[in-house]
Parts: structure tokens; sequence; C-alpha cells
């Protein structure tokens, strides 16, 4: 058992410690953050293509990054994933597409709008996640 004095040097020694830990992590997160984010990447058509993905509210059904709506798929690596000539037909299509009952707005985006999109979903798949999403481990059973 502790004394009143052990228990707060206890205290004051383990929050100093581990504030040190944390800032430490903070700084180490922070030189990393430039080599991982792709910025160097980011032309005006990746900036138009993320005002118009906001503005078409695609967080509202898709995720990015692992955030947003659950409703669509996760579209960070769509581009590796689906490739741009699919993409571009979904984005430009005039009538709205419904894979396995989920139905997607029709966009009927021009030519310039889905390369827009198409950039900026290019880009989101370069940036380093560390492994997200998670590539899926599909094992056939005999």
């Amino acid at each position: 058992m502790l004394s009143k004095s052990q228990a707060r040097l206890f205290f004051v020694v383990g929050t100093i410690f581990f504030s040190g830990v944390f800032l430490w992590l903070t700084v180490d997160t922070l030189n990393k953050m430039p080599a991982q984010t792709n910025a160097q990447n980011i032309s005006p058509e990746v900036n138009r293509g993320k005002v118009i993905w906001e503005d078409n509210n695609c967080m509202g059904c898709h995720t990015l990054f692992g955030e947003g709506a659950y409703y669509a798929p996760e579209l960070t690596k769509a581009y590796e994933r689906r490739g741009e000539a699919y993409i571009r037909a979904l984005l430009m299509s005039p009538t709205p597409w419904s894979p396995q009952g989920r139905k997607m707005v029709a966009y009927a985006m021009t030519e310039q709008e889905a390369n827009d999109v198409i950039a900026f979903i290019k880009w989101a798949g370069e940036v380093d996640l560390n492994g997200f999403p998670a590539e899926p481990t599909l094992k056939q059973t005999n």
C-alpha cells in the first residue's frame, strides 16, 4: 500500500512520463505526415474534384478514408479497383445506376466534371494510409 505522498509522486511521475510519450508521438506523426499525404500531387483538378464531391454530398452514401456513410462502397481505392473508364461511365451516366438494389443518383456530369472527380479519387487512392483499407483475405475452402 502506498502512502499519500508516494501515491502523489507516482501520479506526478506517471503524468509527466506519459505526457512526454504523447508529445513524442505527436511530433513523430507530424514529421511523417508530409511523406504520407501525397500533397505534392494536389492539382487544380483534384481541388475541383473535391469541391464537386462535397457539393454532391457523396459522403452521404460513400466513405472516403473510412469517413462517411456506409450505404455505398468505400471509395479510397476505387480508382485502383475499378479503373478510370468505369468511374467515368458511372459519373456521366444520365440514368440512375442500381447495383445490388442500391440506387446511385444519375449525376450526368460533364466530361470535365467527371475528370475532376476522377482526379480526386485517384489522388485519394495514392495517399499512404498505412494499409487502409485492408485487402480482403479470400481463401478457398475445399
